[in-house]
Parts: structure tokens; sequence; C-alpha cells
């Protein structure tokens, strides 16, 4: 506990302005030039919403004092939210992972405490070549895919973990930074390696856990086939379903002799594919087309997250046209032993709460288990 009101907690703030941004497009995505072609689909930032909504959870906002980038990647967000602050460094017009690692650096020649950083699994690789263990960072959870277990749950999490750090010393974890490669990503392939570690605050039930793999084994196997059968069999006439990602759902399309997008979202009506690798524009056009229409989804393991990681295509408008009775949630038995409950991140306050309480997840043929979603 802090000894003396006037002394004020030195926290960095950095915001990657594009992160996110290829997640409602579909591309999975916005490392390299892949941000002009999100631009050119209709796609609009999403961390200013992210990080004003971390800003305004803050509640010990008089004993903070903020520095943060210029404009878009800091400055931009925390005017007017109650803050003392002083901008560091400059940008451009167009910002660059060297803009991050550059300013990160000046922050800690400023002897910051903590930096909070906002975007995705490529801002954190960023931000470990800035600050490596030197610091601990609090995540705000704004990219796509996000499968690096250094990220808050969301960004009311990462205010909490903020208020946690003034109250007094909390201990630290190392947490993976996991390196995804987008371009394999768009050709349906997952490869990740591990990057390197952030030094993290230890708080429980507040940071994410990485993403786990796949199981690939006859047992596992058995159940993705029991529960692909059990949907196919209960699938009705003249609904539109939407197929999320993962190996499990891939085992639907597979027994329906259909494609299936391994990292994307699909659709069928009457056991045909109507939309293949689909976005949130096709997604509201297949909606106006088709009357009823269901939501197919496995969270992803590890993490538990059931809308918010790696399928931000189901944004919150289509999920607000869809709603909560009409998402089916498959898992195997052995995905679901491995998590607590599920969770959701949409980015949307009401769409979460929505979403939050109990839900019925199917782990085999005619077998269901009953999951809190936090």
């Amino acid at each position: 506990m802090k000894e003396h009101k006037n002394i004020l907690t030195k926290i960095g703030l950095i915001v990657n302005p594009i992160a996110g941004m290829g997640g409602s497009v579909g591309l999975k995505g916005t490392d390299g030039d892949i941000y002009q072609e999100a631009v050119k689909r209709g796609a609009t930032p999403v961390t200013p919403k992210r990080v004003r909504e971390f800003f305004s959870q803050i509640k010990k906002k008089e004993d903070i004092f903020f520095l943060v980038a210029p404009s878009i990647m800091g400055a931009s967000y925390i005017k007017d939210m109650g803050f003392q602050f002083e901008i560091i460094g400059e940008i451009s017009e167009s910002t660059t992972p060297e803009d991050t690692i550059r300013i990160v650096k000046k922050m800690i020649e400023k002897t910051i405490e903590l930096l909070v950083f906002c975007g995705g699994d490529g801002t954190a690789r960023d931000i470990y070549d800035a600050i490596g263990l030197n610091k601990p960072v609090v995540a705000i959870p704004a990219g796509v895919k996000m499968f690096s277990s250094v990220f808050s749950l969301n960004p009311r999490a990462a205010a909490q973990i903020i208020d946690k750090f003034i109250e007094g010393v909390i201990e630290t974890q190392e947490q993976e930074v996991l390196d995804i490669n987008e371009e394999l990503v768009r050709d349906d392939i997952l490869e990740s390696r591990l990057y390197g570690y952030l030094k993290v605050p230890k708080i429980l039930n507040l940071i994410q856990s990485s993403k786990a793999g796949s199981q690939m084994g006859r047992t596992i196997e058995e159940n993705k086939q029991e529960i692909a059968q059990f949907i196919i069999e209960t699938m009705s006439s003249d609904i539109l379903y939407l197929l999320g990602p993962g190996t499990t759902i891939k085992t639907i399309m597979d027994n329906l002799k259909l494609p299936k997008t391994l990292l994307g979202i699909d659709a069928t009506y009457n056991k045909k594919m109507v939309g293949k690798d689909i976005n949130e524009e096709d997604i509201l056009k297949l909606l106006e087309r088709y009357n009823n229409a269901q939501i197919v989804i496995s969270p992803i393991g590890g993490q538990g997250f059931v809308f918010g990681r790696g399928n931000k295509q189901f944004t919150s408008k289509i999920l607000q046209i869809i709603g909560k009775n009409n998402v089916k949630i498959i898992a195997t038995q052995q995905k679901m032993k491995d998590l607590d409950c599920l969770r959701v991140d949409t980015g949307d306050i009401e769409i979460d709460n929505m979403f939050k309480g109990f839900a019925k997840v199917i782990t085999g043929y005619k077998e269901e288990l009953i999951v809190k979603i936090e």
C-alpha cells in the first residue's frame, strides 16, 4: 500500500490502432499489408471502444499518472476520462510496430511501474521486443485471435487488475507470448511457436490461459464423431446453420461430405453449403435471406471463450439477431474437463451479459453438460 497519497503510480499505455480490424470481415488478423484489405472490406477500428471501456472501469483514478503514446496510439482515448497524463514520443500518420517498440522504451526510461497495451498477439510480440521481462504488463484484448496467455479476459478485467496493482504489491508470473503465422492461418493452417514471455500480475480469473491444441487420439476422435452424429440427426430443415471454427465442428461437416474452413465460419441450409469462410457482411446477407438461423460453436480449448476469440465474424450485431437460444455449444468431454467455465468477450457489454448464466454444452451423443458462462 502506498504510504503517501501524493505519490502516483506511473503507468504506461500504448494502443495498436488497427488491432482486431480483420475479425468482422473474416481476415483472421491485420498483420502486415492485410490491414489495407480490411479497410477495403469496410472494417472499422475496435480499439477505441475497448480502451475507453478500460478507462471507465478504473476506480483508483486519483492514484495514477499515465504516460501515453500520441494520438490514436493512446492520447486520443484518455482525454476527458479524468486521469493525469503525459504524452510520450511522436508518430506519423501510419503507425508501425517500430513506433510501439520505440515509445515503450521511452516509457521505461521514464520509470513506469507497469505497462498497459491494447492489441492482439502481434502487439504482444512487439511489447516483448521492447520490454522483455523488465516491467509487468496488463494486456487489453482487442485482436482477432489472441492465443497468447498474457491477455486479461476483457477490458473490465484489465481495469480490475490495475486497481489491485494500485492497492499494493502483487505477485507476477511469466506468461507465454505466441507467434501465430497469419499467412498460414489464411490458408486454414494454425501454426504457432513460443516467441517469449511477459510478466503479468498473478490474479486468478482475470487473465486468460493459452490456447490448448486439439488433442488427437482414438477416444477424442470417437467423441467428436458422437457429437457430429447427434448434431446431424437433430438438424432441422429450413434452418440456416452457421458453423464456427475448430476440429470438432469440422467433424460435423466431414460427415455431411461438405468442406469446412477450419479457422473460419461456414454456412449450411438443408445440409447443403450456402457460405464458405464468410464474414459479418456475408452472414447478415444470409440472415436476410433465411428466416431461421442457429450458430454451432465450440469454445477455445484451454481458454473457454465461446465468442470473442478467433470467431469475431460473429459480431454483437449478429448475436443480437440470432439470440442466445439459437446458439448450440459443442465440446469434447476432455476439453470440458480442462475448463472451469465458459466466457464471452464480444466487445459489447449488453451482449456479453445476454450470454452470462448457465448454458448446455453437447459433449456426446445425447449427452449434455450444464456449464456457467462468465
